[in-house]
């Protein structure tokens, strides 16, 4: 007879974490070795070492695994999400090229997106934060305009049926959105850090938090970089999903889009088809060296 129990990683902290059961009961885990790939998320085997502790000795089949990397080490963000809500604002501004890695990220593992633009109390702001999403829009991306410090809960239909992961960089606004949602997700930060004996984890590690019983909210700190090293030249061009059309009708057929003659996309742009900003985007992004 096993003696291990499944669960579902709710909080990461390094190699640290917690866990809930099936029956609602939080323990602490640990993983074997030093290196470990357990994401916020994850349905796990664990054997129990101690009251409300344990290993996690395997991983379950994930639906999806969002994660960014660089030429030497990757960063997992959150495993199971249907759902990707990039958080940009009025004030400060919001990075073009963040966005569009993560909306490619995104297109790989076949997730939802929703862009919100927060703080649109800030009304001149939000009409220049509105211009540098039209591209967006014209695509076919959600974009949800709200301000987090007045209601939260327009975002809310948004996120039944759905385990969705907020992404964003720093001071954008995720926690304002976060407590305005959930204002019991304090109380359950403050649980886990008693939980890890630690008040300083509570901001920059991933935690999933359950809106009810088939919705579900994981935040996770603020990114100032997502890189996508582990993507290919084809997948980040799939990602940037206004391209379709027009892929596979370039002249050559390994062509990169930037010098080429007879391009389709570069002919496209000049017809206005294609934004010329997230073109060029696109060359940044998928130039050898910068994914």
């Amino acid at each position: 007879m096993s003696t291990h129990i499944q669960g579902q990683v709710i909080a990461a902290f390094g190699r640290q974490y917690l866990a809930e059961l099936p029956d609602g009961e939080i323990i602490t885990c640990l993983t074997r070795g030093k290196k470990s790939d357990v994401a916020c998320g994850d349905f796990v085997e664990i054997k129990p070492t101690a009251e409300a502790q344990g290993v996690i000795e395997s991983i379950r089949p994930r639906d999806s695994l969002l994660y960014r990397s660089d030429a030497y080490r990757q960063k997992i963000i959150a495993a199971n999400v249907t759902q990707i809500i990039v958080v940009v604002a009025a004030e400060p501004p919001f990075s073009d090229e963040l966005l569009a890695r993560c909306l490619i990220a995104a297109y790989d593992q076949k997730l939802e997106v929703l862009i919100v633009l927060n703080k649109c109390d800030i009304a001149d702001k939000a009409a220049a934060a509105r211009l540098q999403l039209a591209p967006y829009y014209s695509i076919g991306y959600r974009v949800l305009e709200l301000s987090a410090t007045q209601d939260a809960s327009p975002l809310r239909p948004f996120l039944q049926g759905q385990t969705s992961v907020l992404v964003g960089q720093s001071g954008m606004g995720k926690s304002t959105l976060i407590n305005g949602l959930l204002p019991e997700a304090q109380v359950a930060t403050r649980e886990i850090s008693t939980a890890l004996n630690s008040g300083k984890h509570t901001t920059t590690h991933a935690r999933l938090y359950h809106l009810n019983a088939d919705s579900h909210l994981i935040d996770c700190p603020g990114v100032q970089m997502f890189g996508l090293h582990h993507l290919s030249f084809g997948e980040i061009e799939q990602g940037f999903i206004e391209f379709a059309p027009y892929l596979g009708k370039c002249r050559f057929h390994d062509c990169h889009h930037t010098h080429e003659p007879n391009c389709a996309l570069q002919q496209a742009v000049a017809e206005g088809k294609i934004d010329a900003r997230r073109f060029r985007l696109f060359l940044d992004i998928s130039r050898p060296g910068s994914q």
